[in-house]
C-alpha cells in the first residue's frame, strides 16, 4: 500500500497535521458551537485519532479495537454532537490527511482512495459505536430521571405561583395527584401555622434572584400536616430575564416532631424544676422565720413580765430580724439567679461549681441527716453553662437523698469526689443506698423513666442532666453500682 509509506511523515508532523484539520472553518464552527476547548481536544483526542489511522495502516491494530476512540466518542457524545456533526469532524480530518500530503507533493491518486476506502471503514465503525453510545446515555438518562421523579419532592411554579410541574415524589408527600396540581399555586399546600412573613421573604427573595432556603410547614390533602426543608432556585432565559423557579423539598417531618416533643420535655422539666425551687426556698425560709418569730415574741414576753421595752431592746430585736430578712432576700436572688437561663458559657473553677451546688442543699441535706463528704482539691477549670452543671449536680445529689430516705438508711453518706487527668476533669457522686437494680439501670437516662416509688418523681430529671452535660458541654456522664451504692461520674473537658 503506497500510504504505508507516508507513515513516517504522519509520525513526524503530527501537530502539523491536526493544525491543519481544527483550523479548518467548519470544525472549528462546530468546536465552538459546542464549546469544546480547542486547545484541550487537541491534546487529549486529536492526536489519538491519528495515532490511530497509523496503527490501523501499519496493521497494529483493528478497526474497532482502541480504547481511546471509545473514550472520544464518549466525549463527544457528552457534548450533545449530531451524527452530522460527527461526520464533518471525521471528514475533515480524512481531509487534513490529504491535504497535507498534497503540499508536501506526496499525494498520489492511489494514496487518496486508500486513505477514502480507510475513512469509510473508520467512520462506519464509529457510526455504529456512537449510535450504541447514544442509546446507552439516553436510557441512562431515562432511568436517572425516573429516579428522580420518583424519589426527589421537586415542583416547578411560574414566575405568578402556579404550579407548572411537580414530580412523583411531591404527589406522594401531600396526596394529591399531578392534575390536581398543575395550575394551582402553592396556597393550596399552605398550613395556616406558617407565619406570612416566612412566605413574603420567600417570594423576596426568588424574584431578586437569589436562592431561598428556608423550612416550611405544609398540609396534605387529608389534611394532615407534613414539614419540608425546601430550596428554591430562580430560573433564567438568554436575557437573564427569571422564567420561573424549581424547588427541592426533603421531608423533615420527623425531625420536628423530635424538637417538638424535646421542646416539651424541656418545659416540663422547667416546671418540675420550678417546683424543687419553691421546696427549697421554703427550707431556706423555714429557720429564719423561725427567729423572727422568736425576735418578734421577745418584745411580747418582755411586756407580760412587767419589763420596760427599751430603745436599747427595740434596736437590738429590729436589727436582728433585719438580718434574717435580708437572708431571706438573698435566698431569692439567688434562687432567681439560678434558674434564669443562662446562655454563655465561662470558664470557671471546678470548686466553686460543687461548693454552689452544694449550697443549695445544705439545708435540705441537714434536716434529712446526710452526710456529706466532699473531696475536691483540684484548681482546674472548665467551659461551661454555669447554671445548667449547677442544676446537673443538684439533681443527682438530690436523688441520692431521695433514695436514701426510701431506704430508711440509718448513717446516710453522699461522697463527692473530682480527679482529673490531661484533658478532662471527673466529677463523681456516689451514695450508700445500696445501688441501682441491674434491669433498670440502663433506663435511668430516659425521658419519662422514673425509680421514685412516692409517684413524685417526673423522669425528667437525670434526661436534662444527660442533655446538659452531653449536648451542651461536651461531656459524657454515666452510672455504676459501687459496693455501697450508685455512683455518677460527670466528665467534663478541661478549660
Amino acid at each position: 500500500m503506497q500510504i504505508k509509506k507516508q507513515i513516517n511523515n504522519f509520525k513526524k508532523n503530527k501537530l502539523a497535521i491536526i493544525r491543519y484539520w481544527v483550523n479548518k472553518e467548519d470544525i472549528k464552527f462546530i468546536l465552538n458551537a459546542r464549546k469544546i476547548d480547542k486547545e484541550l481536544f487537541i491534546k487529549r483526542y486529536a492526536f489519538g485519532l491519528l495515532d490511530y489511522y497509523i496503527d490501523l495502516i501499519t496493521n497494529s491494530i483493528k478497526i474497532g479495537e482502541s480504547s481511546s476512540m471509545n473514550d472520544f466518542l464518549n466525549y463527544l457524545n457528552k457534548q450533545h454532537l449530531k451524527t452530522e456533526e460527527l461526520f464533518t469532524l471525521c471528514l475533515g480530518f480524512k481531509n487534513a490527511l490529504i491535504e497535507y500530503l498534497t503540499n508536501l507533493n506526496n499525494n498520489s491518486l492511489e494514496i487518496s482512495n486508500e486513505i477514502n476506502i480507510l475513512f469509510e471503514k473508520i467512520f462506519s465503525n464509529f457510526l455504529v459505536t456512537y449510535n450504541t453510545t447514544a442509546k446507552d446515555i439516553e436510557k441512562a438518562l431515562s432511568k436517572s430521571a425516573d429516579i428522580v421523579d420518583k424519589q426527589v419532592i421537586l415542583s416547578r411554579t411560574d414566575i405568578h405561583g402556579r404550579i407548572l410541574k411537580v414530580s412523583s415524589a411531591f404527589c406522594k408527600m401531600n396526596g394529591y395527584k399531578s392534575s390536581e396540581l398543575v395550575g394551582q399555586t402553592h396556597s393550596i399546600l399552605k398550613h395556616e401555622d406558617t407565619p406570612k412573613e416566612i412566605i413574603q421573604d420567600l417570594w423576596k427573595t426568588i424574584k431578586s434572584g437569589k436562592i431561598w432556603i428556608g423550612e416550611v410547614k405544609n398540609i396534605k390533602k387529608n389534611r394532615e400536616f407534613y414539614w419540608v426543608e425546601t430550596t428554591i432556585y430562580p430560573n433564567f432565559d438568554n436575557m437573564g430575564q427569571i422564567i420561573n423557579f424549581d424547588s427541592i423539598s426533603q421531608d423533615i417531618t420527623s425531625k420536628k416532631v423530635i424538637e417538638s416533643q424535646q421542646n416539651l420535655l424541656i418545659e416540663q422539666s422547667k416546671h418540675a424544676a420550678m417546683g424543687e425551687m419553691i421546696s427549697m426556698i421554703a427550707h431556706q425560709w423555714r429557720q429564719p422565720l423561725q427567729t423572727v418569730s422568736i425576735l418578734v415574741q421577745k418584745l411580747s414576753l418582755t411586756k407580760m413580765m412587767g419589763d420596760k421595752i427599751t430603745d436599747e431592746l427595740v434596736d437590738n430585736v429590729v436589727s436582728d430580724v433585719r438580718k434574717q430578712l435580708d437572708y431571706m432576700s438573698n435566698t431569692i436572688d439567688d434562687f432567681r439567679n439560678f434558674f434564669k437561663p443562662n446562655r454563655k458559657k465561662e470558664t470557671i473553677d471546678i470548686s466553686i461549681i460543687i461548693n454552689k451546688s452544694v449550697d443549695f442543699l445544705a439545708y435540705s441535706l441537714k434536716t434529712n441527716s446526710v452526710k456529706l463528704n466532699i473531696n475536691n482539691t483540684l484548681q482546674a477549670e472548665v467551659f461551661v453553662y454555669l447554671n445548667e452543671i449547677v442544676q446537673t449536680i443538684i439533681n443527682i445529689i438530690k436523688n441520692a437523698s431521695d433514695a436514701l430516705n426510701e431506704k430508711n438508711i440509718d448513717e446516710k453518706i453522699i461522697n463527692i469526689r473530682s480527679i482529673k487527668d490531661d484533658s478532662y476533669i471527673y466529677i463523681t457522686i456516689e451514695d450508700n443506698a445500696g445501688g441501682i437494680p441491674p434491669n433498670i439501670i440502663g433506663k435511668i437516662f430516659e425521658p419519662y423513666f422514673s425509680t421514685k416509688t412516692n409517684k413524685n418523681g417526673t423522669g425528667l430529671g437525670l434526661y436534662m442532666c444527660k442533655t446538659i452535660v452531653e449536648n451542651h458541654s461536651n461531656g459524657t456522664i454515666t452510672v455504676n453500682n459501687t459496693k455501697i451504692g450508685a455512683k455518677f461520674t460527670i466528665k467534663l473537658p478541661l478549660e
